[in-house]
Formats: structure tokens, C-alpha cells, sequence
């Protein structure tokens, strides 16, 4: 790849705001919670935007008024958030940059939009991974992926993996006492991630900072209370479901020593 086409796809840094956001200034479209101004930060500068789940638009509004993304497409399939997406380009006056569009997933998209850049944020890891997979036809494979799932973030870095794409960064920040991980990925070269990677993250396993650290610990004791209450109940549990908790401790565990 050309400098030139790398400098373009480089991840933008837009100034965070210290995480106030959610924590005394309402959200707006020039206040975002930090979650947001973090999946912000790696969108490429110049990006044609699908945020496909956008509730009420921020995330477009915010990059289309910093000048960061040169065309913007909201997708919502709820009909309230839709309407509210809606509010949110018209009061900002820019209904000729952004197009609301009510539709499933993917189908927001069309060929003609140009889009270099999804992303999808605020939903669990399977919808994101399923979303992905109904709608492939949709994807030119030119796209970068900016992805925050809540939760169910292993079945998506497999579906990324087996599907041909490589994540190229990872954050994990922690905002009003929830776990957040973002995970950014393009189509490239094959990698195949092991077990354990595709569990914590590849990127996140290697850096090992000290949010990562304290997310594991704090599963670690969820995941030990579950397993002892399961076993004094004598709940009737399926073995393949006993055997993968047992694994999720003894890796976590593993990972913490």
C-alpha cells in the first residue's frame, strides 16, 4: 500500500473530552460519552460513515461538524431512534451530508453511498457478528470495521477471523462501571488467532494494561460466584456449558498469575 493510501486510513485522534461525557454534561452531538469519542478516533480522516444502530445520530454529527468524514449514512431499524437520528441531522443542518435511513442492519447501505467505514456500536457481539453475516453482500471488502460490541466479543473476533479480516487495534475503557472493548478490523491478509486470543483479544492480550487486568479480575470472581453457586444448587446444567465456565476460570486464572 502507498504511503499516501496509508496516511488516509491512519485512525484519527480527536480531543477527548476526560470522559465527562455521560459523567455531568448531557450527551449531545458535541458531547459524546468517551465510549463514543474512542470508536471516533478510528474512523479514517475523510471516511464516507455507515453507523449502523446510530440511536440519535451523535457519532455522525459530531465527525461530520469536526470536518473528520466527508459523507455520513445513520441506519436504524427502530422506528423512535430512527425519528430521533432524523431530528438530530436536520437540527444540525445536515440532511445533504447524512442520510437517515430506516432499515435492517446492513441494508441501510447502498453501492453507490462509497462507504469506506462501518461501524457498530452499543449491541452484543452475536447481533454484530450476525448483522455482518446476513448482510455480506453489502460489504465490498474495502471497508474498515469499527466495532463495540457489549459483550459477546469472542464469537465476533471468530466470525472476523474465519471470515478473512485482521483486527488491527483494540481498546478496552471502563465507563460507568462497564466493561467497553472496541475492536477495529479491515479484510486483509489470513491470520488465524489461537483459542485464548480469540477469548481476551489478541491486541489486548499483548498489551496487558492495567484496565485489561482489572476487567479479568473483576470476571474472575463473577465467573468463581457462578460456578459455586451452580454447583450448591445442583442445578441441572449441561455438561458442555459446566466445562466451558470451568475453562473461561482456569484461562482467566492462568492470565492473572
Amino acid at each position: 500500500m502507498h504511503a499516501a493510501a496509508r496516511q488516509n486510513r491512519a485512525p484519527i485522534r480527536p480531543n477527548v473530552p476526560d470522559g465527562r461525557g455521560e459523567k455531568g454534561q448531557p450527551l449531545n452531538e458535541q458531547t459524546l460519552s468517551e465510549r463514543l469519542e474512542r470508536v471516533a478516533a478510528h474512523v479514517p480522516a475523510g471516511a464516507r460513515l455507515a453507523d449502523i444502530g446510530s440511536d440519535h445520530g451523535y457519532l455522525l454529527v459530531a465527525l461530520m461538524t469536526r470536518d473528520l468524514i466527508t459523507a455520513g449514512v445513520a441506519g436504524e431499524v427502530a422506528v423512535t431512534p430512527f425519528q430521533a437520528a432524523q431530528r438530530t441531522v436536520r437540527e444540525n443542518r445536515l440532511s445533504e451530508r447524512i442520510s437517515v435511513r430506516r432499515a435492517n442492519g446492513l441494508a441501510a447501505i447502498e453501492p453507490e453511498d462509497g462507504i469506506t467505514a462501518i461501524s457498530l456500536c452499543g449491541m452484543g457481539g452475536e447481533t454484530i457478528r450476525d448483522i455482518l453475516d446476513r448482510d455480506k453482500a453489502r460489504l465490498s471488502g474495502k471497508e474498515r470495521l469499527i466495532l463495540q460490541p457489549n459483550g459477546g466479543e469472542q464469537p465476533l473476533r471468530q466470525w472476523l477471523m474465519d471470515n478473512g479480516y485482521r483486527i488491527l487495534a483494540e481498546e478496552l475503557l471502563r465507563e460507568n462501571r462497564f466493561d467497553y472493548e472496541i475492536i477495529v478490523a479491515e479484510l486483509g491478509e489470513p491470520v488465524r488467532y489461537t483459542a485464548h486470543e480469540l477469548y481476551f483479544g489478541p491486541l489486548l492480550l499483548q498489551a496487558r494494561s492495567e484496565a485489561f487486568l482489572a476487567k479479568w479480575q473483576r470476571r474472575l470472581r463473577l465467573k468463581q460466584r457462578t460456578l459455586s453457586q451452580l454447583t450448591e444448587a445442583r442445578q441441572a446444567v449441561s455438561e458442555e456449558k459446566l466445562h466451558a465456565l470451568k475453562q473461561q476460570i482456569s484461562w482467566i486464572s492462568e492470565l492473572l498469575t
